[in-house]
């Protein structure tokens, strides 16, 4: 099967920093914030999509733009791009989630994927009126999703459980095609619900040996279940024509960071529920050093952000090389990123893709480009076609 690429959609502004927007940059010195306006998230979606990218994740929580509505006004900007919509359950009926993404689809021609976040941290979810604890939020996703799935395959359905109750529910119209649903967590309660659901398990960026760990344990679940799933990875990426310019670019983007900041953010991420955060801050333990977690995975990211916290970093041939690693692993999959998220889909778009191509290992979702044409040279001989050589 050819690798997908998904890329990401910055709803909360985006700048070539990690963090901030561009804060104190001097004159003279590109840089600055970027408003996560229709304008230029419509110019990443637009620019993805050319580039060969399937998909394009779209955050949710409060410190970002709201996922359903931004997607729904990028379709209108776009042509084929699918938008891979984060959500929450609990936050919503299942019969009106079920509703929207058949809305979506209708809509959009199908240009729909769902990413189901059943949430991590109590304080945020409490903030939207969720008090429910972790295990008892991935109780109440599997009953959201076993409600939603029936209504998708256009039952009728009366459900009285722990956490969701709907009598005689139905779809008028059913979505077509049905959004496939991924779904990522790495704690005991996250994998039942996993298999029992889903299409694409997720992993964040963890060293392979963890990652083949974990797609172990996901496969010997959905065996016992009757069922195959695939699999999908969470990247940000740093790829240049050399290493050393992307090793530059990786120093670059911790440089300006105080130390103070690092320790604020790392007491923040340790009270985090989540598994897979926990995951990822054993990478780095809070410090600047031994960052390289294995050959090319960078875990700098995560000294500041929360979630997805490493990058594969190094030359075009070697970001290939790791993706190919990972892919032999099992994982078909990458949703990736990049500071700032324009500039960085056309250095993987134009470096790593067209290896991927030649490998044999990925395929442009809208068929193999035109050949290229050099561009000319005003006032300079032009060489004559092969065709017009006597």
């Amino acid at each position: 099967m050819p690798l997908t690429f998904h890329w990401f959609l910055p709803t909360y502004g985006d700048s070539r920093d990690i963090v901030g927007g561009g804060h104190g940059v001097p004159v003279g010195t590109a840089g600055g914030a970027r408003p996560a306006s229709i304008a230029y998230l419509g110019q990443i979606a637009r620019s993805a999509e050319q580039l060969g990218f399937a998909g394009a994740l779209t955050p949710t929580g409060a410190w970002c733009e709201d996922a359903w509505l931004s997607t729904a006004m990028l379709t209108e900007v776009t042509e084929r791009l699918k938008f891979l919509v984060a959500f929450r359950p609990g936050l919503l009926s299942p019969t009106l989630a079920a509703q929207m993404a058949s809305t979506f689809q209708r809509l959009s021609g199908g240009r729909l994927l769902l990413n189901v976040v059943t949430g991590g941290e109590s304080t945020e979810q409490r903030a939207y009126g969720d008090f429910l604890d972790k295990d008892a939020r991935y109780a109440r996703t599997d009953e959201f999703l076993h409600v939603v799935r029936a209504l998708w395959r256009g039952e009728t359905v009366d459900h009285a459980g722990e956490h969701v109750r709907v009598a005689g529910a139905r779809l008028s119209r059913l979505p077509d095609p049905v959004p496939p649903v991924y779904f990522g967590g790495s704690s005991a309660a996250a994998g039942p619900v996993a298999i029992r659901h889903s299409d694409v398990y997720l992993t964040w960026g963890e060293p392979p040996a963890q990652v083949a760990g974990k797609l172990d344990w996901i496969r010997g679940l959905a065996a016992e279940a009757g069922r195959e799933l695939r699999f999908g990875i969470r990247l940000h990426v740093i790829t240049r024509d050399t290493a050393d310019e992307a090793w530059a670019q990786a120093r670059r983007l911790l440089d300006g960071i105080a130390e103070a900041d690092i320790r604020a953010v790392q007491e923040g991420l340790r009270r985090s529920e989540s598994e897979g955060q926990r995951r990822m801050l054993d990478l780095h333990g809070g410090s600047r050093d031994g960052l390289e977690v294995a050959p090319n995975l960078w875990a700098g990211v995560g000294l500041v952000r929360g979630g997805a916290g490493t990058a594969l970093v190094g030359s075009h041939t070697e970001v290939a090389d790791r993706i190919a690693e990972y892919h032999a692993l099992g994982i078909d999959e990458f949703i990736l990123s990049g500071h700032p998220h324009l500039e960085e889909a056309y250095w993987f778009g134009e470096g790593v893709l067209p290896i991927l191509r030649g490998r044999g290992l990925w395929r442009h979702p809208a068929g193999e480009p035109a050949a290229a044409v050099p561009a000319g040279v005003p006032f300079t001989p032009q060489p004559v076609p092969a065709a017009a050589r006597g």
